[in-house]
């Protein structure tokens, strides 16, 4: 494995001492994503329960920074599913009354693994918003590095956000099962590999996985002690395991497509460009009958 690899879209991945020295650029939008997945309400068949992070922004953010309510506000709800990406018109109204224009510099974090912070990440780039980033280490890394907080709540004023042709980053099921199969494409399983096997329970409803599939767990690619993201080197080594070749299509799943925004964002900044999102991932795959799954 080459040494002194770099990760291959520094504008897209911000390290915290360099948001400390410029929280007072007026283009800055930054944005805390934070959401919680709780246990699911006893007699639901949910897999999980949604909380919003309002209440810990509330408590404490970084200074300036704006919420971002990804099931609330940046979700479409029309439907049984959760998370799912919703209509440009709707995302577009969200971010003009959040403050996002065309010239906006972007900024994400969260609390919990970066995923929330990906995934809105992706969902910029999917209607055709390019100056997006990622807090490097987010909420966790902020707060042990002893950087300033604020319990000051924050709103920026309203701005025009133009959308652009969905980019087709994210995928429905038709999609996914087509390329079962077919060699000019690697389908990756970002969930725990105690559920990629399938040997126990699924929360998400029939266990295991898409057929053919490979296991690359989020949780891999965050340094366990500073929370930001493995070095190159070893992201390379992981992800070369599953997906060397980056001419190839891959499409990245998870339980609900959130954790799965990680593992592409990785692939992104490795240098891989055919990328795409299964958005509903197990929570839709798993239910449908009609849909192969495979275990150990």
């Amino acid at each position: 494995m080459a040494q002194n690899l770099r990760y291959q879209d520094p504008q897209a991945l911000v390290e915290t001492e360099w948001l400390e020295a410029h929280l007072d650029d007026p283009a800055l939008r930054i944005f805390d994503c934070t959401t919680h997945l709780r246990a699911a309400q006893p007699g639901t068949k949910a897999a999980y329960s949604i909380v919003s992070g309002r209440e810990d922004y509330d408590a404490a953010h970084l200074p300036g920074a704006g919420f971002l309510d990804l099931q609330g506000e940046l979700s479409d709800n029309s439907g049984p599913l959760r998370f799912m990406l919703p209509p440009a018109e709707k995302f577009a109204a969200e971010m003009t009354a959040h403050g996002v224009s065309d010239g906006s510099r972007v900024i994400l974090y969260c609390a919990g693994a970066m995923m929330w912070a990906t995934r809105v990440w992706w969902m910029l780039r999917e209607f055709g918003f390019t100056n997006g980033a990622i807090l490097n280490g987010g909420w966790e890394k902020w707060k042990a590095e002893g950087r300033p907080v604020s319990s000051e709540p924050c709103r920026y004023p309203q701005a025009t956000f133009t959308v652009h042709p969905s980019a087709g980053i994210f995928v429905g099921k038709e999609h996914v099962r087509g390329a079962i199969g077919d060699p000019a494409t690697v389908t990756i399983n970002a969930l725990p590999s105690e559920l990629h096997s399938g040997k126990g329970p699924s929360p998400y409803g029939r266990p295991g996985r898409i057929p053919n599939s490979l296991n690359l767990p989020y949780a891999a690619l965050i340094d366990r002690q500073t929370r930001a993201l493995v070095s190159p080197e070893v992201a390379a080594a992981k992800v070369a395991a599953v997906a060397a070749d980056k001419s190839k299509n891959v499409i990245c799943y998870c339980g609900g497509g959130i954790a799965a925004s990680l593992d592409l964002f990785v692939l992104h900044q490795l240098g891989f460009k055919n990328l795409s999102l299964y958005d509903a991932s197990m929570s839709e795959w798993a239910q449908d009958e009609s849909l192969p799954i495979e275990t150990d």
